[in-house]
């Protein structure tokens, strides 16, 4: 199974979750990896305070920041206020991993003789795939800009991508391009 090295708190519970027994309850972070979207679930050091959005390293080796991973989560497992985050952060870390996901638009081919996985991203139709597919062709994409530039009426990128990657991370996608599939049992 890949592993993240680094993930981005989504939520974090510093005195546990509601619906755990009072005694048993430990502070608790709800993070996303930064490079397979694994969400999960941690348990930070000893007095250490989260904040929604810090990076942090869950690597091989010392982690200054959590004591141990508790387990990996499902979207429907995440609190509300991990939901409303996870978009923003998504978008944050695309941004940052800007080159790798242009080149998903400069290279992503056929899935079948009817559908192209450009489409498969919200709010990429026919027209758009089409207008993608020219432009690449005349000249690869630099960046997130230059694919608006050229492609008429062309939404922001990194949210296309996010909107994609959290459709995938709730299981409501055919077609998973950016997130493993990974089966898990209800706790």
């Amino acid at each position: 199974m890949k592993k993240d090295e680094y993930v981005r708190v989504l939520d974090f519970l510093p005195m546990g979750k509601s619906e755990v027994p009072h005694h048993k309850r430990k502070p608790i972070a709800q993070v996303i990896g930064e490079k397979y979207f694994s969400l999960l679930e941690l348990a930070p050091r000893k007095n250490m305070k989260l904040d929604v959005g810090d990076r942090i390293y869950i690597g091989e080796g010392t982690r200054d920041k959590v004591d141990h991973i508790e387990r990996r989560i499902k979207y429907e497992w995440l609190t509300p206020t991990a939901k409303t985050e996870l978009k923003i952060i998504l978008m944050e870390i695309i941004k940052a991993r800007e080159k790798e996901f242009i080149k998903f638009f400069n290279t992503a081919g056929i899935i079948s003789t009817r559908l192209h996985k450009l489409e498969t991203l919200p709010r990429i139709g026919k027209r758009h795939r089409q207008d993608i597919l020219t432009e690449r062709e005349t000249e690869p994409f630099k960046d997130f800009r230059d694919l608006q530039a050229r492609v008429k009426s062309m939404s922001d990128p990194s949210k296309i991508l996010a909107e994609k990657i959290i459709e995938e991370l709730k299981n409501e996608s055919k077609y998973y391009l950016f997130v493993p599939y990974i089966e898990m049992k209800t706790p």
